[in-house]
Order: C-alpha cells, then structure tokens, then sequence
C-alpha cells in the first residue's frame, strides 16, 4: 500500500538489510539505515498459542496508537518511534524451514543483523560463519549486552544495567553536597533515555557503513561485534579521559559541569534554567549582564581553570543573582549578549518549538489502522538525498507475502510454509 512511488534514489538505495533485531538498539541501528534508504526487511516471531509474537516493544504499553475510531491498537508508542521506512515479516528461526527461508534471503541481502544471545545464531544455522560461506559479500552485525568474546558474554544485556556497569550512573545524579542539603535524599541516576541501548545503535550503523564501503573495496564482508558495555565505557568521553588522566574517579555532580564553570542549571525568580558559558570571554560578557563586571574581573575567577577550582566560592555569588530576575529577562539578555543559556522544556514545550518545527522534526505517515501516525523525524539533513518517509511503522507480519514472492516463492510455496507455522 505504501512506498509504492518510485523514489529519487537516496544513499543506501540497492542496500538490503536483513533485521533480525528487536526492542531498540538493533532496531534503531536498522531504522537509522532504512531512513537512508536501505530495504529493511525485519524478522518476527510469527503469533503462536498465547503469545501475540513479534517485537517486544509492540506491546511496550500504554501509550498505544488509536486506531480510527479512538480505541487502542495494539502497537505502542514504543514500537513506532523504532521502526519506521521497514518490512515485516514474520519467521520462525527456531524451525528448520524458517531457518532455510532465512538463508535463501540472506543470500540476496547485503547486511544482516541480529541481537540475539550469543551462541543463538550459532544453534539456527545463521552465525556469521554459515552465512558467510553462503554469501561472502554479507556485512554481520551482532548486537549484545557485553559482547562476543569476554567473560559476562553470555550474560543478558539491558540499558539499565550497563548504565549502572559502564559508570554512566556514578557521574548522574545529585552531587554529595546536594543530597546532604535535601531531606528526600538522591543518588545515582539513570538517563531518561536509554543512552546505552540508543548510542550503539548508532554506533553499530556507523559501522556497517564502514563495512559496506570495505566490501565495496574488497568485495567481502566482514563480522561486527558490538556491546551495549562497550559502549556504555566509550560515550563517557571527556570523563573517561579524566580518569585516565588522573586516576580519580569523577563524582556526580548535579546539573554542573566537571571541567566548566558556569554551566549548570540555575534558580531564577520564576522557576530554573540553564546557563552554559563555555568560555572566559562568554563569562566576562555574563557578568555585565548581570552588572556584576568585579566578579569577571578577580583573578580567582577570571580563567575558567581558576573557576574550576573555586567552584564552590563562585557559585552561590553567580547564583543570588541569577535569583533576582525571571527567566524570561535573563533569556532576552543572555541571547542579545551572545551568552549560551536556555530553558527547560517539556515535551509539550519542544514540539511546541517554533525552531523545531521550522527544522521538520515531526513526520506524518499514513497508517492503516490510525489513518496516519505522527513520528519524530530523522535528523539527517542532505543537500542531495534528503531522507524519505516512504512506509510507516509495518503492521506485524505485514509484508510477509510481498517479500517471499520477490524471492521467488510461488503461492503454494507460501502457503506450506503458512501450514507448517514456519511463517
């Protein structure tokens, strides 16, 4: 029904991408390769006695999207925001003919990817090494907790966890001094998101793409071995590299900043915001806005490196005149002196943004059970490939007909491998 235009083509068009992923880092990796136009062709559990089959995440909730008469359908918010500009269709790999009929496209299919235990693939016949041999051009991305190789390798992996694991938490969360100063006490946080799960999405399709242009050069493809763990150690970037540096383990600290000064949020007389000086002049120019232009001026705080250092100094000073006036005034003043500062929005607020929507971050699709379903976009802006919104999330098991028959399946074919509840 949809994406049956033919498009301009886009940068993975030709691409095939067999998406044997679920929940979210697999499939925000796949979704991120079928917005630049790869076919992905996702792999489900077919429904079977009690079990509504198919991708976790379709039933992650409420929110439900409402069909067209208001009435929840069963595909959760969840789910849509993951899957977008792919096929289903739904296979039994644990059956021997559903893991021929894997085989048979994996055959055809440029990329293959999968989030399964490790040593699942290996008992179904579609590890690297099989597929390989099949198909020596196929890039093999596998997706886990902590990896193919290593002692917790054949641990499950969730965000949450490797949040914890990987250090994310021990620098997220009310500082020390924050939890001695409130009664509801506070400690290690996890990100809102899950970070882990949603970082090595991207970095798994950076690496694919690595991999395709490898194969492009060499004409073989190659394995992929990537770690929510791993990850989760890699994204701490600068704090990382403060450790390593230093051999001291960096501490929460609140809504500040490790190594800049001021860059946190702050009281104001109506509610909070942020102010982010990234630099000594910024800083200098803050002071004059807040007609505060001795305090830029003294040796203790005129570098950020001595800022740094009397942090605790400087603050409260910066923070009984942030008190005085209200967000919006600060926000004029702040903007017209070119000092980095924002508000802290909602949801509500950021899809209310009028830059947001002049940037197109929300796409309309049509949807068979909804009419349409609103999604946020991709934001990859192309000069010449702009992203293309060809299909809406895919109904479970939606395309399983169409797709068999583009590998050359007849109607009896499909039908034995309906009776055989293979499909």
């Amino acid at each position: 029904m949809f994406g049956m235009t033919t498009p301009a083509p886009q940068p993975l068009t030709g691409v095939r991408v067999l998406d044997l992923s679920r929940v979210l880092a697999g499939p925000w990796c796949t979704q991120t390769l079928a917005d630049l136009g790869a076919d992905v062709i996702k792999v489900e559990r077919p429904p079977s006695g009690t079990s509504a089959g198919g991708d976790d995440t379709r039933s992650w909730g409420p929110p439900f999207l409402k069909d067209k008469d208001g009435a929840d359908t069963h595909e959760a918010a969840y789910y849509l925001g993951t899957n977008r500009n792919k096929r289903s269709i739904t296979v039994d790999i644990a059956r021997p003919e559903g893991q021929a009929l894997i085989r048979r496209i994996a055959l055809q299919s440029d990329v293959f990817v999968e989030n399964y235990k490790v040593g699942d693939m290996a008992r179904y016949g579609l590890d690297f090494a099989s597929l390989h041999a099949l198909n020596p051009r196929l890039v093999y991305c596998s997706i886990t907790g902590f990896g193919q190789t290593g002692p917790y390798r054949e641990r499950a992996g969730y965000d949450y966890a490797v949040q914890g694991m990987g250090g994310l938490m021990s620098v997220t969360g009310p500082s020390r001094a924050e939890i001695a100063d409130d009664a509801s006490g506070g400690g290690p946080q996890k990100v809102g998101v899950a970070v882990a799960d949603l970082f090595t999405g991207m970095y798994a399709c950076t690496a694919i793409l690595a991999a395709l242009r490898h194969r492009d050069l060499t004409g073989i493809g190659q394995s992929i071995d990537m770690a929510l763990l791993d990850t989760q150690v890699a994204m701490l970037a600068n704090l990382g590299a403060n450790y390593l540096t230093t051999g001291v383990a960096p501490q929460r600290m609140g809504n500040a900043h490790q190594n800049i000064v001021p860059y946190q949020v702050f009281e104001v007389a109506d509610g909070h915001m942020i102010l982010a000086v990234g630099n000594d002049t910024q800083f200098a120019k803050f002071c004059d806005v807040a007609g505060a232009p001795h305090i830029a001026q003294d040796a203790r705080f005129s570098r950020n490196a001595e800022r740094v250092r009397n942090r605790a100094t400087l603050v409260p000073m910066l923070a009984a005149l942030m008190r005085a006036r209200t967000r919006s005034d600060w926000l004029a003043a702040l903007e017209a002196a070119k000092v980095p500062s924002g508000p802290i929005n909602d949801l509500a607020d950021v899809f209310a943004d009028p830059h947001v929507n002049a940037r197109g971050m929300t796409v309309q699709l049509p949807h068979p059970l909804a009419g349409d379903v609103r999604l946020v976009a991709s934001p990859m802006k192309f000069s010449a490939t702009p992203v293309q919104y060809q299909r809406p999330p895919p109904l479970l098991g939606e395309h399983t007909a169409e797709v068999l028959r583009e590998f050359g399946l007849g109607d009896a074919e499909v039908a034995a491998l309906r009776e055989a509840r293979a499909i």
